[in-house]
């Protein structure tokens, strides 16, 4: 009787396996149809990449008992009537089907790795999509180090005409044209077609909002004085944006898009302008608005806008409800400007720049009790994966994400933690992997997830320690898979920062390099829709077009500023390569024939 038992438990387990098995591997089926089907591209997502194996397997089992069925069957009827060696290679054929069946979906499943090289995820964005430009140029810096007595910020460290150059040519990579004002145009048509505008470019009247990282200068570490604006030596050279990028920005934005200087503000709501950076910029463009957290001294003051952010977690539902900026929240264009540095949870990019945009208590968060009683936005950043994270909430809101024309990081000099100072990269083409030098890069976008996920590849190589040992699994980097998801993201949030019933849709692509020495993307190699990574590191001043050769369509360009100087519509600091700021002459004209020679 016990072995009869034992015997009959036996069974019913295995039926139960089994039953348990087919269930499992139908619903998987049933979701990956449904899933891909209507969006092929979904394939790649890490959900369907864990889906997939088992489905497959269990097509493969069921297919493999079919035809062993049929196989045995037909073996039995052949016995009947007396046809022996065909019965046996039927009976051969069932059991085969069998043993194939059990070994194909006995396989250990493999799970969704979003760690995996050239494996995109979600649906890229821009004229170009998925694009990413990352212009590289040893000869932007030349400091010494922060144990010097002068500053990385100033001119005579970062060559602001190299920087110009810098950022022209990663304005016109980005839209694929061989003009600033050309592609501007492209770059603004391109934002208003994807905003159901039309297309129209930049329109006068219209405000940019440039949200820069003034972490370091931020109202409640009171690292700068409220009176005097003066920042506390002892973090002089802990990295802002570099003033010498936001310069060449505005001259781009005012001189080559037509953008009314009194229509743009420039700061960060959390931070104060600095006098360095004020000394810097304001004479120059003394109509644009600087903003910052106190106002007073020239600076706009954060204010409190009516426009509210909402986060898709019920751990904020207590929270008290945050509101934008007011300069966001009436401007028609916002330019994400952020700076290439860790952070002790990971990274801090374009997406955490964003963390900056949000007004709590204003003057210098002093009232520390309703600081606090706003939800912590970083007690997501490298939770565990498939996590909820406040960064896509920010990606996201329609009246920031969603007003987003550019996305930008100034990586000058990069910092490994959020706070640091510069400290000279190793990893190739900076340095040898012993000795190094600044990174001196900007990146250019117009896919904010794509532009963080090339920035993150950077400062994994660099800082590993930091970058993913400071994070739990990969936490850290989880927010790309979400964005890139955020339709159906691995958490199984509902992304929804606008409160309207809409869940968001995939906010670009997101997928890691083939190696750090190659740093190939899927459309580098033509394996798939993801990220293009265009590196951009000319020898030549002027090769005006970007094609790392100077001919006679460089000098085509150089020809309509000829004799121009600063003031004149013609004149263009592009083609000023002999002597910035005076005007365009012979003396241009001879490094240019000196570059066609080489």
């Amino acid at each position: 009787m016990k072995g009869k038992s034992i015997w009959f438990w036996f069974r019913r387990k295995r039926f139960c396996g089994r039953l348990i098995f087919s269930l499992i591997g139908l619903a998987s089926l049933v979701w990956f149809l449904v899933r891909v089907i209507p969006k092929p591209s979904r394939a790649s997502y890490p959900c369907q990449r864990a889906a997939f194996p088992i489905a497959s397997s269990f097509v493969i089992w069921l297919v493999g008992i079919i035809c062993s069925i049929s196989a045995m069957r037909k073996a039995r009827t052949l016995i009947t009537r007396s046809r022996y060696l065909i019965a046996v290679a039927f009976f051969a054929v069932s059991i085969g089907c069998i043993w194939f069946s059990l070994t194909a979906s006995g396989e250990k499943i493999v799970l969704a790795n979003n760690s995996l090289p050239n494996a995109p995820l979600g649906t890229a964005r821009g004229i170009h999509p998925g694009r990413v430009v990352w212009v590289h140029d040893p000869n932007a810096t030349n400091w010494d180090g922060f144990e010097s007595e002068e500053h990385w910020w100033q001119d005579g460290h970062t060559d602001p005409n190299v920087v110009e150059q810098m950022i022209s040519q990663a304005v016109r990579s980005i839209a694929g044209k061989g003009t600033e004002e050309d592609a501007w145009d492209a770059i603004f048509r391109y934002f208003n077609n994807s905003c159901g505008k039309g297309d129209v470019g930049y329109q006068s009247g219209e405000k940019v909002a440039i949200k820069i990282n003034l972490t370091t200068c931020a109202a409640r570490n009171h690292t700068v004085d409220p009176v005097t604006y003066n920042k506390k030596s002892s973090i002089m050279n802990k990295i802002d944006n570099s003033p010498q990028m936001i310069l060449s920005l505005l001259r781009q934005l005012i001189d080559r898009a037509g953008v009314d200087p009194n229509e743009i503000t420039v700061g960060d709501p959390t931070g104060m302008v600095p006098n360095y950076y004020w000394n810097m910029l304001q004479p120059k463009f003394p109509d644009v608005k600087y903003l910052g957290n106190f106002g007073g001294s020239g600076r706009t003051r954060s204010e409190f806008s009516n426009v509210p952010i909402y986060w898709s977690t019920d751990d904020a539902d207590e929270k008290l409800q945050d509101y934008l900026p007011v300069s966001f929240a009436d401007a028609d264009y916002i330019i994400n400007f952020a700076i290439l540095k860790g952070h002790g949870a990971g990274v801090t990019l374009c997406a955490k720049n964003h963390y900056g945009s949000l007004l709590r208590c204003p003057d210098g968060y002093l009232r520390d009790s309703g600081y606090l009683d706003y939800y912590d936005m970083h007690q997501c950043l490298s939770n565990e994966p498939g996590s909820y994270r406040a960064l896509v909430d920010l990606m996201g809101h329609e009246e920031l994400g969603g007003k987003t024309l550019l996305y930008l990081i100034d990586g000058l000099f990069g910092g490994y933690k959020w706070d640091a100072h510069p400290y000279k990269w190793l990893m190739p083409p900076f340095g040898d992997g012993v000795t190094g030098d600044w990174p001196n890069s900007l990146f250019a976008s117009l896919d904010p997830v794509a532009i963080d996920s090339v920035a993150y590849d950077f400062l994994l190589q660099e800082w590993p320690h930091i970058v993913a040992a400071s994070s739990l699994e990969g936490g850290a980097e989880d927010y790309l898979h979400e964005a890139a998801m955020a339709d159906f993201p691995d958490s199984r949030t509902f992304y929804d920062p606008d409160n309207d019933g809409n869940s968001l849709q995939s906010l670009g692509v997101h997928e890691h390099w083939n190696n750090y020495i190659d740093k190939q993307y899927s459309r580098n190699l033509g394996t798939g829709n993801g990220i293009e990574l265009i590196k951009i590191s000319s020898p030549f001043k002027t090769d005006f077009n970007l094609d790392n050769k100077v001919n006679l369509s460089d000098f085509a360009l150089f020809a309509v500023s000829w004799k121009s100087s600063p003031g004149d519509s013609a004149y263009n600091p592009l083609f000023d390569v002999a002597d910035p700021n005076d005007i365009i002459d012979e003396y241009d004209l001879a490094v240019l024939a000196e570059d066609w020679l080489k």
